[in-house]
């Protein structure tokens, strides 16, 4: 027992890390193991070091210095190659380098960490099952809602529950942009740019504000959240490029935000999900998530809901949540890195994205003339859809026509709007959008 006693007591030998890529994540890590010495040591039991860094450019200024005792490399295999390293921290984004970097550090039997969530949403299939065989932990805690331990509420916090529904603001630059129309009145035009301006919108902000960035999200949670297989193609995906600020208006006056939300939800064993534009009821904590933050509501049949909310991106928080895979592979925690046994998840059964069933908020264009209201009534009666609130305004002969519904098939809200458009009613393109649904609503 004295000896058992002597050999628990026993240090552990420094965890060394490589890092691929040393950019704003990178930098951001380095300094919370450097300024959080201590506390890791206190948590982890051992000492956490980054030994060698790939980068492409070694010469170029950096946003904090490399750490004692760490250098630069710029060949892969000074990661995967290296007998010293423990762990491979992959973050330098994209599809092709990078998989090939988290690939063959796993094959060379090293745990491996990662924010791409990019890779693992559409590649990351055989990468997870490769990691099952070779019983070692794939970290991605970064690659979904920066800082917030959204990875881990869903793999072990809530893992007795079986999850209803899942909604989030997965995207800060979306939210940011939305929350300045809305407070600001903006169009989006001005509060793209204001994004931009402010560091929170890329030059080319395409996957963002088409809604690829959150979809890639998504796919992530629905593997942790059911133990199924969606792939991302099949992810029917909506952007926020085309909601004007007039809409923002009118869907206060109907008591909504308008928020870019990731959703999932399941009934009985088939899946309905999607990214879209949504209207969030104020009463809602989602609807008051502001500017670059993030949010995940969890709806689990055990513990109701729950509530995640914290910084999206950034160096810090993004930083933290990579730090803590790290730190459960310096404690030696068996790798769970789907929350689920088996190396390998079942397909989703998806439910078509024409049969998702959702409350509506449509604005039709029309000419304001008796007959209108009554006739456009009547082509939604006939295709299924029950009007719930209408609104009219303005006395222009152009006005706008404002709906919600009742619960409604996809297709045929798709299918009334056609027919709405062909009757020559409108004078510019309808815009609809979802209602983001209340627990156990249904009418």
């Amino acid at each position: 027992m004295q000896k058992n006693n002597v050999q628990t007591d026993r240090p552990l030998k420094p965890l060394l890390l490589g890092l691929a890529g040393y950019g704003t994540v990178g930098s951001g890590l380095a300094r919370i193991l450097d300024e959080n010495r201590e506390a890791i040591r206190r948590r982890a039991g051992r000492d956490i070091r980054i030994k060698s860094v790939l980068v492409r450019d070694p010469s170029r200024p950096r946003q904090y210095p490399l750490p004692e005792g760490a250098s630069f490399c710029t060949e892969m295999s000074c990661l995967y190659d290296d007998p010293e390293l423990d762990v491979v921290v992959e973050l330098i984004g994209g599809v092709v380098n990078a998989g090939e970097v988290i690939r063959r550090s796993l094959l060379a039997g090293k745990h491996v960490v990662t924010a791409n969530k990019a890779l693992l949403a559409e590649d990351g299939k055989d990468l997870f099952q490769l990691a099952a065989e070779k019983g070692l932990y794939l970290g991605y805690e970064a690659s979904v809602c920066g800082g917030i331990p959204v990875v881990q509420t869903l793999r072990e916090s809530l893992a007795a529950n079986r999850i209803v529904t899942l909604s989030g603001i997965l995207n800060g630059t979306c939210n940011y942009i939305l929350s300045s129309m809305t407070s600001k009145g903006m169009s989006f035009d001005a509060a793209l740019k204001e994004a931009q301006d402010q560091g929170f919108a890329e030059a080319d902000p395409t996957l963002d504000i088409e809604g690829f960035d959150a979809a890639h999200k998504l796919a992530l949670l629905i593997r942790l959240a059911w133990g199924i297989h969606y792939p991302f193609k099949d992810l029917p995906v909506s952007g926020i490029s085309r909601v004007a600020a007039e809409d923002i208006q009118f869907a206060r006056e109907f008591g909504y935000n308008i928020k870019l939300l990731g959703y999932a939800q399941m009934e009985g064993d088939t899946l309905d999900a999607g990214v879209f534009p949504f209207l969030v009821p104020n009463s809602y904590l989602l609807a008051k998530v502001g500017y670059s933050y993030n949010a995940v509501r969890i709806e689990g049949n055990a513990v109701g809901s729950v509530f995640l909310h914290g910084r999206g991106a950034g160096d810090m928080p993004t930083g933290s949540a990579v730090a803590a895979d790290i730190l459960a592979i310096a404690r030696g925690d068996q790798p769970n890195n789907l929350g689920f046994c088996g190396a390998e998840l079942p397909a989703a059964k998806i439910r078509p994205p024409k049969e998702s069933r959702s409350r509506y908020y449509f604005r039709l264009q029309v000419q304001d003339k008796p007959g209108v209201m009554r006739d456009v009534a009547a082509i939604l009666a006939e295709n299924n859809i029950s009007i719930h609130q209408a609104l009219q305004k303005g006395l222009t002969d152009v006005v706008p026509l404002m709906f919600m519904t009742h619960l409604a098939k996809t297709r045929d809200v798709e299918n009334a709007l056609a027919s709405i458009a062909a009757c020559g009613f409108t004078r510019a393109e309808p815009v609809y959008y979802r209602v983001l649904p209340q627990p156990n609503e249904s009418d």
